[in-house]
């Protein structure tokens, strides 16, 4: 389990393919789930941070250790 935590609002950041995209934190996720028709594997001991774009609006699903404040 990762010992980073986010809070809901909170800027982040993340690496992809194209770069660097930053965002804000919607909600933490705790259990399994569903994010545009991709299972969400979360749980409470390995919850996954639910993300928003800040530049596309598009949501998606993150593992803590995958995210940087910003």
């Amino acid at each position: 389990m990762s010992d980073k935590t986010f809070r809901k609002g909170e800027t982040v950041k993340w690496d992809h393919s194209q770069g660097t995209t930053t965002g804000k934190v919607v909600r933490k996720v705790t259990s399994e789930t569903q994010i545009k028709g991709h299972k969400v594997a979360a749980s409470r001991d390995n919850p996954e941070y639910i993300v928003e774009s800040g530049k596309t609006g598009a949501r998606a699903a993150h593992r803590p250790e995958e995210l940087r404040k910003a």
